[in-house]
């Protein structure tokens, strides 16, 4: 989530059955429904494999067109139901517990995350936003060139601090240095953390695509074209954070989708499409996670 988000990527629906296969007696319970996902899926990548170009169901411009193949529809409102159920199957498991979503700037936590908020019924947050109004409506950018980087990680961990104590049952999307401070990793695990792992290339196109005005720590070199400037300083950051991405809870790595959907390009996928994989991430380490947290009553 930084100040400005890319608000489109493109995708069709998708969802990984596979990890649920030979699941132990208590674990996470999944319905006979999702076989029927897993058997449009099957069919349409067998199609679309025929083709050898990516299956599109969505138009840049969000048409409600259909893709016809064989006797199934494949439809918007088909990812939409697919991201509904989904989000039924986790929302027990969750017993309240609050969403983090971090990630490298430009990554989509915010666009993301409103759909996962809006699946959940839970409230999104954006943790620069609320620095930006605990600062009397002073932007990102004007915090960093007049107060410093130092006085906003500050601000940055005071808003962690807030909503893990205060709130439940919200989608948080951090900035991408919220990973960087040891205290707010134990801010974020109350609730369960997300990392959106996009790669730095595709970053640099969606931020060389807006500009880097609102975005202070892209500002060191204009003397480079902007994508090369851009990548050049991500990979910067990059070194002195990659690792910490690794303490979130679940990992949604956009090239893995891409992969098993048989993409080109991660371009090809869309904030949806990664909502119900960031859904399967998270079932996935609450299945698999010691003493795993039951709905109540069951």
């Amino acid at each position: 989530m930084e100040v400005a988000t890319i608000q489109r990527f493109q995708c069709s629906s998708w969802i990984d059955l596979r990890t649920f296969e030979g699941k132990p007696r208590g674990s996470l319970r999944y319905s006979l429904r999702f076989n029927e996902d897993k058997r449009l899926r099957v069919v349409s990548l067998a199609l679309d494999k025929r083709r050898d170009h990516p299956l599109r169901s969505l138009s840049d411009n969000n048409s409600s067109a259909v893709l016809e193949t064989g006797s199934l529809l494949h439809s918007p409102s088909d990812e939409e139901q697919i991201l509904k159920r989904k989000a039924e199957e986790v929302k027990p498991y969750l017993n309240g517990r609050s969403i983090y979503l971090v990630g490298m700037m430009g990554s989509g936590k915010t666009t993301v995350g409103k759909i996962m908020a809006r699946a959940l019924g839970y409230t999104l947050f954006d943790s620069d936003t609320l620095i930006e109004q605990a600062m009397n409506g002073t932007s990102v950018a004007e915090i960093f060139e007049h107060f410093g980087e130092s006085v906003f990680r500050e601000k940055e961990t005071e808003a962690l601090k807030k909503l893990s104590l205060t709130y439940h049952q919200v989608v948080v999307s951090t900035g991408g240095g919220a990973v960087i401070r040891p205290i707010n990793w134990k801010y974020m695990h109350k609730g369960i953390s997300i990392w959106l792992d996009v790669p730095l290339e595709v970053l640099a196109h969606r931020i060389a695509a807006v500009g880097t005005d609102s975005r202070p720590l892209l500002h060191d070199d204009e003397s480079e074209d902007i994508y090369t400037a851009a990548l050049n300083r991500l990979s910067k950051i990059w070194d002195g954070r990659g690792e910490a991405y690794n303490n979130a809870n679940a990992r949604v790595s956009l090239e893995n989708i891409a992969l098993k959907l048989g993409y080109k390009s991660v371009s090809d996928l869309t904030p949806t499409e990664i909502a119900i994989e960031a859904f399967e991430q998270v079932q996935s380490y609450l299945d698999n996670k010691d003493g795993i947290a039951r709905p109540d009553g069951l």
